[in-house]
């Protein structure tokens, strides 16, 4: 009976704490709103709308909190889990309206239906460095089958030289014919392996030049190409705001139109500068390059032929050739 009594006074003070712990619980529709807009709810005040956690407990309960307080996802926030950066948001939706905007602008232009940027001198200079690449490329194909054809010829010259060596001794009655027809071929293979490191040296400095400087300063064009594409996007969002008519919300977007055509007008005009400072170096370095090869090349490939086989070596290290055997 005694036990029934005592049960009986303490299940309205149960009932009691449970009915505040369930009046302080924020509503269901709250905590969802907070979640979903990404914002945290404020603090409550003490001793006002507790959260349950905070509310005395009895002994038993406290010390079944206590073992359970270290770090768990309800105390910490188990949203931060699964919240992404603002910054990756804003990143990702950054890029996409770029990439909208320069696509539009890119296809508008194609149809004719919208104006671009033109640097009539700029384009000019860029269009011809491309026309310079395709020929020196072009000279490069050529220049590599040509060391490649000469190198079997060499080698061919080198087998010969060696069969003529070996019937000079096989043969008694024409050994001084084939002991002349073996030093001609050995002297041809010399004077082909100098011009071969000649024509090699030729290939490799123009193969810098083409595929390596050249294509530098157009990897900085194609910047500057996708800047300008950027810029005209913007530029016409701008051009388009500011024709719209005024309320506060054209207001705004026309400010936020403002700063990013800024930006884009600073970029397009420091990849400007740096492509025409490009060209200018790059032009200086091809004439001066070309000009040292062009002299090597002709005059490697005149003495070769000539069969003036001190001036072919005069000519290697005039440029610093070293020689290499290659059979």
């Amino acid at each position: 009976m005694a036990q029934a009594a005592t049960q009986a006074r303490s299940s309205p003070v149960i009932e009691r704490n449970l009915h505040e712990m369930l009046r302080d619980t924020p509503a269901m529709n709250e905590s969802s709103k907070a979640v979903h807009s990404g914002t945290t709810p404020p603090t409550p005040q003490r001793g006002y709308n507790q959260h349950p956690a905070s509310l005395p407990l009895s002994n038993s309960a406290s010390s079944t909190a206590t073992a359970q307080s270290p770090s768990t996802p309800s105390q910490n926030g188990d949203s931060q889990m699964f919240k992404v950066p603002p910054s990756k948001i804003e990143t990702i939706r950054n890029w996409s309206i770029s990439t909208y905007k320069c696509t539009k602008q890119l296809m508008f232009e194609k149809l004719g239906k919208t104006s671009r940027t033109v640097d009539t001198e700029l384009e000019t200079q860029i269009e011809q460095l491309r026309d310079t690449q395709r020929k020196y490329s072009n000279i490069l194909r050529l220049s590599r089958a040509l060391s490649s054809h000469f190198y079997h010829v060499v080698q061919t010259q080198h087998a010969l030289g060696e069969a003529f060596s070996d019937l000079a001794q096989k043969s008694p009655e024409l050994q001084e014919e084939f002991l002349y027809n073996s030093e001609t071929q050995r002297n041809l293979t010399k004077n082909g392996e100098t011009l071969l490191n000649a024509l090699n040296f030729f290939v490799s400095s123009v193969n810098t030049l083409c595929n390596k400087t050249i294509e530098d300063t157009l990897l900085t064009i194609r910047q500057y190409e996708t800047a300008r594409i950027e810029y005209d996007a913007y530029r016409t969002d701008l051009e388009l705001l500011i024709q719209a008519p005024r309320s506060e919300a054209t207001a705004q977007r026309l400010e936020e139109a403002q700063l990013a055509f800024d930006k884009h007008k600073d970029e397009f005009e420091k990849l400007r500068s740096d492509v025409i400072v490009k060209l200018k170096f790059l032009d200086e370095n091809r004439i001066k390059v070309m000009h040292k090869q062009l002299l090597l090349f002709h005059n490697a490939v005149s003495a070769y032929f000539s069969g003036n086989q001190q001036a072919l070596e005069a000519t290697l290290k005039q440029f610093n050739i070293k020689v290499h055997e290659s059979l």
